[in-house]
């Protein structure tokens, strides 16, 4: 895949953010999947220079691959990769792990997008794009899912759990955990951060707009881009709902956006 002069510009068109020194232990590890030299290149001197641990991978098999060793605690994928897709690299990669993958995609049909996020995306950026930009959304995606850490047992250390139960669905806020009865369900952080923020809110309607800034960390730029936002709410409903098409935990509300329905338990008593 090859990209118009203006994608070369857009790559260009800032210089690195030197970040401070970090650790070997403290360092964010971060894979890069993309078939364009240039676009790997610098991608992985820009994050690199701000510390993180980047290993970049040409197509979607090598991604997978790399994926496996290095446990990376960011994805971002292209989607017109060759021997795999981005779309099937993120569909193996949610079969085994609620890492944060931002995809890339130079597909102008919305649908195409949207497919991504269904498989488990958590977001996306429109090549061709700032790498200044990509690398907010990368700080956005990390702190936004416990960075490193999220492995499902985050929480600040001593706090005793903070559960909310709404009949025999109950979300530990300390653990980053839901669970019905005693199955676990699976989330990703960000899936996690928007059941947090309409639960903390249970009861008042939750404009689209305002999602995408509490827990995706930015205003959208065009009119699609809070379909990150609905895609988002149905994988929760698929996952949460008893029965998905009649939800009765979270709701629409016409007009505005969601709402999670209102619970006796007080949110402040959750610790939210």
């Amino acid at each position: 895949m090859t990209f118009s002069a203006a994608m070369g510009q857009a790559i260009h068109s800032d210089a690195p953010n030197q970040g401070s020194a970090a650790g070997p232990d403290d360092r964010v590890k971060i894979l890069v999947a993309d078939d364009e030299a240039n676009i790997r290149r610098v991608l992985e001197t820009r994050l690199a220079m701000q510390g993180h641990e980047v290993k970049v991978a040409e197509n979607g098999a090598e991604a997978l691959e790399l994926f496996r060793g290095f446990e990376p605690d960011v994805v971002v994928l292209d989607v017109m990769m060759p021997e795999l897709d981005g779309f099937a690299v993120v569909e193996r990669i949610r079969a085994q792990s609620e890492v944060p993958i931002i995809l890339l995609t130079a597909l102008g049909d919305v649908a195409d997008r949207i497919t991504g996020l269904q498989l488990g995306a958590d977001d996306y950026m429109v090549k061709p794009f700032s790498p200044k930009e990509l690398e907010a959304r990368i700080r956005c995606v990390l702190r936004r899912s416990g960075g490193s850490t999220a492995s499902g047992a985050g929480g600040p250390a001593g706090r005793n759990s903070h559960v909310v139960m709404v009949g025999d669905l109950s979300v530990d806020f300390n653990r980053r955990q839901a669970h019905r009865g005693e199955e676990r369900i699976r989330l990703t952080g960000m899936e996690f951060n928007l059941l947090e923020l309409l639960i903390s809110r249970c009861g008042e309607p939750i404009s689209r707009l305002d999602m995408l800034e509490k827990v995706w960390g930015y205003k959208p730029e065009r009119s699609s881009d809070s379909r990150v936002v609905d895609v988002h709410i149905s994988r929760l409903r698929a996952k949460l709902e008893e029965d998905p098409d009649n939800p009765e935990l979270i709701l629409t509300a016409r007009g505005m956006g969601y709402m999670f329905q209102r619970i006796h338990q007080p949110a402040e008593a959750a610790g939210i």
